[in-house]
Order: C-alpha cells, then structure tokens, then sequence
C-alpha cells in the first residue's frame, strides 16, 4: 500500500527526474532534499530507482565477464572440437562462430554498460555509497594509527 505524497508538486517533478537530484545546484537540492527526508513514498521511489540502476550495472558488468571468460574458453580450450567431429563440421567454422556470437554478445554488454551508467546516476550514488563506507571505516580506526592515514575521504 503506496502512502500519498506529502507535496505533490514537489514529488511530480523528483518523479519526472527519476528521484535524481545529483545534478542540480546544491541551492535548489535543499527543497528537494528536505521532501525527501519528509515523504516516506519519495524516498522508497528513489530507492528502487537506485537499486534497479545498481542491479542494471551489475549485471552488464557480469554480462561483459561472461562474455570474455567465454571467448578465453573458445579460444584457448576449444571445447567443441570433439562436437565437430561428430557433426561432421569444420571446426574452424564452429569455433569461429561461437567466437562471432561471444564478441556481438560482449559487444552489446559494453554497450548496455555504457548506457546505463551515462543515463542512470548509479555511478555517483556507488561513489555516494563507497564514501560514507569509507568515513565509517576511518572512524574505527584507532586514534593512534589515525595520523598516519590519508585523509582524502570527504
């Protein structure tokens, strides 16, 4: 059960954004911020927003290794060469076929890769992400060891 939208005006234009405020100044986020804070059904919208982009990119970046472990395997292993035998196949023609068919496949991977972390703001919510771990990780850091680490974390 969806709840309503504590300011409607406000939640049609994050809706239109995809509940992407990354790119706008940081003088007009405060407004969408502060709804985001307030309005539970906003906030869970921009979540599965993120999450689908996060699972987008992570599964064309698992589509793109697939893709080259498959043409390592077909070029290194050759592992239908028994099967064109039998079929009575050339089997520089299956092994190049299936080199074909991996390539357009790692092909279309990077493209949907490239797509999806130009259109989607998953990239800076990863970094988002990756940096408050971060700041949570250099808290536990003991205080004597503290000196001596970086302090590149935002």
């Amino acid at each position: 059960m969806m709840t309503e939208c504590t300011d409607q005006v406000v939640g049609d234009i994050l809706s239109s954004w995809r509940y992407d405020i990354s790119g706008i100044s940081p003088d007009m986020r405060t407004d969408y911020e502060g709804h985001l804070q307030s309005c539970d059904r906003c906030r869970r919208r921009q979540r599965l927003h993120r999450t689908i982009d996060v699972v987008l990119i992570g599964i064309s970046t698992f589509s793109i290794l697939a893709f080259i472990f498959a043409l390592a395997v077909i070029h290194h292993i050759e592992p239908l060469r028994n099967w064109a035998l039998v079929m009575h196949l050339e089997h520089r023609y299956v092994a190049l076929t299936l080199k074909g068919a991996a390539a357009l496949g790692l092909l279309v991977s990077l493209a949907s890769w490239i797509l999806v972390a130009v259109t989607t703001p998953a990239p800076v919510y990863i970094t988002g992400v990756a940096l408050a771990q971060a700041r949570v990780l250099q808290e536990r850091i003991p205080e004597e060891f503290r000196g001596r680490a970086p302090r590149n974390v935002a």
